[in-house]
């Protein structure tokens, strides 16, 4: 973070100081939401959680070092008190990133792939010069402007994940730091209940293309025309990625090994190199297209691109992440989150890196898919039972329609069921994957196949 004076927080914030806080006291970061993260310099932000209350940890996070609490009511501690901490927050990072001359804000969002296509860019951006991303997931309201603040002068690139649960969210947090390049990789179906259909999905991640400048780039799939229609809502210059001929950044020849991880030339306007890919899965070739077009924007030569993608491993846990047990067990942690999309690509991996040995999969039923659940659900199950399992386990809640899609399913209430049912049935050689939304805790059965801890 910047350097910046307690007063000027506080001048930011349209908060008051209290607590014996000093005006003249310099925050220099990190700043966090999470009291055992404070260092010295930091700014403790207490936000009142479902579970816990950060403004009972003020007193300790500035005992071990935080210069002051950014709060809405008073603690027992050095405070800026504010009336609504996170928009508070929000104008403290787009402060800082307007005080960021040397920094391209590169944002990107989609239905699918967010964070695997961030970590691919972060890699590429670092090569031109230091970069901040988004860790994880961070992608919403919390982590969105916590990503932006760990930015200080020596930041030249920001890489922003965007995430959205309604109509709106995209566009104001792009308002916190304006992207130069937008990037929007996907309109799957994630979500699906909350906005209502696809068409709605897409005006909400369209949102980030309409914040571009008229010297910005906007980075669209070419091969999902919602996405691709988005060229009409910018003033921003477009560039395309794909597979289609018609994409300036496109796959050539893709092929896929015998782990399901793909090798294709990559095409451009300035000369093409080839890739080959360490992650796993073919819809990885279009998160890497999507990071290799911003990163074109960005300037960085073909080769170097390819190369980067060629040496990139998976940054960000519980996205198709294979292990090799040491008796010949694979298992195919991707239970980060699951949608309609996510689970017919993991289970195309799976047709992949199974042949010709026993797979199984534990899947559980998707979420926030409105009034087509039941429908999306069974179709899953059907999807599940026509994949040549040897055995499939389906845990958790709502397990009816994925049920009755997949008759000969074991149907088991927790995890830790599901791993004990499942390790007795394994025998040297045999496929497992794991995938299912983050509400079941579906990587607890992944860690304990691979005994407690999936690296």
């Amino acid at each position: 973070m910047i350097p910046l004076p307690l007063a000027r927080v506080a001048e930011i914030t349209s908060g008051a100081l209290t607590g014996m806080a000093d005006a003249r006291a310099v925050v220099r970061g990190p700043v966090v939401i999470d009291s055992r993260a404070v260092a010295p310099g930091s700014l403790f932000v207490a936000i009142k959680g479902e579970r816990a209350d950060g403004h009972d940890f003020a007193a300790q996070a500035c005992a071990d070092g935080a210069v002051a609490v950014l709060a809405s009511r008073p603690v027992e501690a050095p405070a800026v008190i504010v009336e609504d901490v996170l928009a508070a927050m929000a104008a403290l990072a787009a402060t800082v990133v307007s005080e960021l001359r040397d920094a391209t804000v590169v944002s990107l969002t989609g239905s699918a792939g967010k964070t695997t296509t961030k970590d691919l860019l972060a890699r590429l951006a670092a090569r031109m010069g230091p970069t901040v991303a988004t860790v994880g997931s961070y992608n919403n309201e919390i982590g969105y402007p916590l990503t932006v603040l760990r930015a200080d002068e020596g930041t030249r690139f920001l890489v922003l994940e965007l995430g959205a649960r309604n109509i709106g969210h995209i566009a104001d947090l792009a308002r916190i730091a304006p992207p130069r390049i937008g990037v929007v990789l996907n309109v799957g179906t994630a979500h699906l209940g909350v906005f209502g259909g696809k068409e709605a999905i897409a005006q909400a991640k369209g949102e980030l293309v309409e914040t571009l400048p008229e010297d910005g780039v906007a980075v669209l799939n070419a091969d999902d025309p919602l996405v691709a229609a988005m060229a009409a809502r910018t003033r921003a210059r477009v560039t395309f990625f794909g597979r289609s001929a018609d994409a300036g950044i496109r796959a050539e020849g893709v092929t896929l090994d015998g782990r399901g991880r793909a090798s294709f030339t990559l095409r451009t306007p300035s000369g093409a190199a080839p890739v080959r890919l360490r992650l796993y899965g073919a819809h990885a070739v279009e998160n890497a297209l999507a990071a290799a077009a911003a990163a074109y924007e960005l300037g960085l030569p073909v080769g170097t691109i390819a190369e980067e993608l060629s040496e990139a491993e998976p940054r960000s846990r519980w996205r198709m992440e294979v292990t090799e047990r040491a008796d010949g067990v694979t298992v195919v942690n991707d239970a980060y989150n699951a949608n309609p999309d996510s689970m017919c690509a993991a289970f195309g991996s799976l047709a992949v890196i199974g042949e010709g040995r026993r797979k199984f999969a534990v899947i559980a039923a998707l979420r926030e898919l409105g009034e087509e659940s039941a429908a999306l659900n069974e179709q899953l199950g059907r999807l599940a039972a026509g994949a040549g399992l040897e055995g499939l386990i389906v845990v958790g809640e709502d397990a009816g329609p994925v049920l009755a899609g997949a008759p000969g399913a074991l149907y088991v209430p927790d995890v830790e069921t599901a791993a004990a049912e499942l390790s007795a049935r394994l025998a040297p050689g045999d496929v497992v994957l794991v995938k299912g939304p983050r509400a079941e805790a579906l990587e607890r059965v992944a860690e304990a196949l691979l005994g407690g801890d999936d690296r």
